[in-house]
């Protein structure tokens, strides 16, 4: 089932980088990210309210409560600086650019979360370097 989430996941992203590239134009870029934010977080509590899922809030420990402060200090800075790109440039130059995070990601879960980075992974990460390159020159 992870794999039709994480599938989703990734249509969902491509309709946000097109409706945002839209939805910006003559629209101050840190204005457009505090909107989507705005956006973003009635949607996640009206999913919390919907599945019952409030009742956990109390049972978060301070750790969890540090790295998702810590997180959601991340994605408001990649919010807005994806925003500010999108605003400067074309989108079929800005996304590829973004999913090198994919590259970013697995090398800093290797180093931090010590997971296996295999021959596969390093040669998916050069695949997705040098693609990211060939789109963007």
């Amino acid at each position: 089932m992870w794999f039709v989430f994480a599938l989703l996941s990734a249509v969902f992203a491509a309709l946000t980088s097109i409706l945002a590239k839209v939805g910006i134009e003559g629209v101050n870029s840190n204005l457009a990210t505090a909107v989507r934010t705005l956006v973003v977080v009635f949607m996640a509590w009206g999913m919390v309210f919907l599945t019952g899922g409030q009742g956990g809030l109390s049972e978060i420990s301070r750790r969890s409560w540090l790295f998702l402060t810590l997180s959601g200090l991340a994605t408001g800075a990649s919010w807005l600086c994806y925003y500010r790109a999108l605003q400067l440039g074309e989108v079929s130059k800005v996304v590829p650019i973004d999913k090198l995070s994919v590259v970013f990601t697995l090398v800093l879960a290797f180093f931090l979360l010590h997971e296996k980075f295999t021959a596969k992974s390093a040669l998916g990460c050069l695949l997705i370097g040098a693609g990211t390159l060939l789109m963007v020159l």
